[in-house]
């Protein structure tokens, strides 16, 4: 959890974002903004399931993704991404649909 987090919520509800388990459905534009804003909150229980590759042209409005991820899975890039804000989080990223 960032520090100026952790100092506003209380040790109970640290510890219930803590545990949460959280699944997010695309790793977008708004994806990649939920993804960072779970994790530097406290989330580190993350699953994030997207089919979709890197393309030039999301690099300006999907800030987890740069230049030499092009082409890459969205899902797995965002998931290394995130790790950097906080390493200690489990995300698992998966390239696939929801359906089936």
């Amino acid at each position: 959890m960032a520090t100026h987090v952790a100092g506003i919520f209380d040790e109970n509800l640290r510890n219930s974002v803590k545990s949460c388990k959280v699944l997010v459905v695309g790793a977008g534009g708004i994806g990649c903004e939920l993804l960072k804003n779970l994790v530097l909150t406290g989330f580190e229980d993350i699953e994030v399931i997207d089919l979709d590759t890197i393309d030039v042209s999301n690099l300006n409005r999907q800030f987890l993704f740069q230049k030499q991820h092009v082409g890459r899975s969205k899902a797995e890039v965002s998931r290394e991404s995130a790790l950097r804000f906080n390493p200690k989080a489990n995300i698992k990223a998966y390239h696939d649909s929801i359906t089936t």
